[in-house]
């Protein structure tokens, strides 16, 4: 009954998504034709991290990370830990973004978030109407977004952006408000739909005497992972009042659980970027995106904590099943979105065998003991093994330990023992 209703959710869930976008996307059409001047807000629009920037900037139906919330802030409620998010984007002329991001996903209580960007140009001559020189100025932006996203049902989630936007040129500065709304649908534990509409009702900035309203944005796209998550391709059109139309493009994929590389194609400009884990917590991003005028590079790093995860930790790391650590002990700790409905432990040797499987129902217990004994009883030879902890809840969604190792040995210490010798003196 319950697995019926849920059903029943996602298809609704999806008819809306797909409602709303073709709502939207006539919605910024119509005001396309209406759309005359320039396009205020361009730096935002535009803007990309280094880990969206490296897949061509096809981010609405990922954004599961602090940033995305510029793309689609319905991708907060699929990020499972705490997460603080520092970058750097250098483009030509000395003109730079700097970003800071912090998310916390919630669990009764929607997922929250606080994204502050800058942009800051280089310097710029300034005359007089005789062309006489002034001195030098420059123009600043920055946006502030705070985000709050929430599950309707397992799959489909929404969320909503404030907008505060400031903008400072010369001696003239000006601040707007508006309103960004997303949605985002998991077809298939592989396949994520995303969309999104910037800029509703604003914000409109006044540095003179003229009003600025940032166009409205439509973004819509696909996402599909595969190999277990470790690739994904990802496809998004956007449609801005004014310029009209772009595409964008990309593919991730992790060739070993610390390196990630990433090639994509944003709006007919080719990027390309990597990501390597220093430590499980510990990201570093970096993306460049070759564009008409120069290069764009971009660094960032990202640290996660708490949230929803799963960990083990075995005490002693190093133990011998003939001394005096005849058994090791396993730590567990898990906490997930869902209640949880079952885990695994799995120990293998090098040659990739499991030799030892722990396994339950509900929440992973506090700790586990092993002697150091594969599933028949027999001791294991000495060496390294890997352990990894494995916990799903009640959807179905699956919280993955980081591959840890622990070590057997029964030789006994080694090394030298140093030899003391007494010089005898003469009374």
């Amino acid at each position: 009954m319950k697995r019926n209703l849920e059903h029943k959710k996602s298809r609704f869930a999806l008819a809306v998504l797909v409602a709303s976008m073709l709502a939207l996307l006539s919605v910024t059409n119509s005001h396309a034709e209406e759309q005359n001047n320039g396009v205020p807000g361009d730096w935002l629009s535009r803007y990309m991290g280094p880990r969206p920037a490296g897949i061509g900037g096809a981010f609405v139906a990922l954004a599961g990370e602090p940033t995305g919330i510029v793309w689609n802030p319905a991708g907060l409620s699929f990020m499972s830990q705490n997460t603080l998010h520092i970058e750097s984007s250098r483009f030509y002329e000395s003109t730079s973004i700097n970003g800071l991001s912090f998310a916390v996903p919630g669990r009764r209580f929607p997922s929250v978030g606080l994204t502050i960007l800058n942009l800051r140009s280089g310097d710029f001559e300034k005359t007089n109407e005789l062309n006489e020189p002034l001195g030098e100025f420059n123009q600043s932006d920055m946006a502030f977004l705070f985000s709050a996203a929430k599950n309707i049902t397992h799959k489909f989630a929404a969320g909503a952006n404030l907008k505060i936007v400031r903008q400072a040129v010369d001696d003239f500065d000006a601040a707007g408000v508006g309103l960004d709304l997303g949605l985002m649908y998991s077809v298939l534990p592989t396949v994520r739909l995303g969309a999104s509409v910037l800029n509703i009702g604003g914000p409109t900035l006044n540095l003179r005497t003229m009003d600025e309203t940032y166009p409205s944005e439509f973004r819509g796209g696909v996402a599909v992972t595969f190999f277990d998550g470790r690739g994904l391709v990802a496809a998004e059109l956007n449609h801005r009042s004014g310029p009209g139309t772009s595409f964008y493009g990309g593919t991730e994929f992790w060739v070993h659980r610390t390196l990630a590389l990433r090639v994509g194609y944003a709006a007919a400009n080719p990027s390309g970027g990597f990501s390597y884990r220093v430590s499980p917590d510990f990201r570093f991003d970096y993306a460049a995106t070759d564009q008409e005028l120069g290069m764009i590079h971009r660094l960032g790093v990202s640290y996660t904590f708490g949230g929803f995860f799963a960990s083990s930790q075995a005490v002693p790391e190093v133990f011998s099943p003939l001394g005096q650590q005849s058994v090791t002990k396993f730590n567990l700790k898990a906490n997930t979105k869902g209640d949880a409905s079952s885990w695994t432990l799995e120990i293998v040797d090098k040659s990739g065998q499991v030799v030892r499987y722990f396994s339950g129902k509900g929440v992973p217990p506090a700790h586990i003991m092993w002697d150091g004994k594969d599933e028949t009883g027999l001791a294991l030879p000495d060496g390294t093994y890997k352990y990894q902890l494995v916990v799903v809840d009640e959807y179905g969604d699956e919280l993955v330990a980081h591959l840890r190792t622990v070590e057997i040995t029964t030789e006994g210490p080694k090394g030298t023992v140093p030899v003391v010798t007494k010089t005898a003196t003469k009374q």
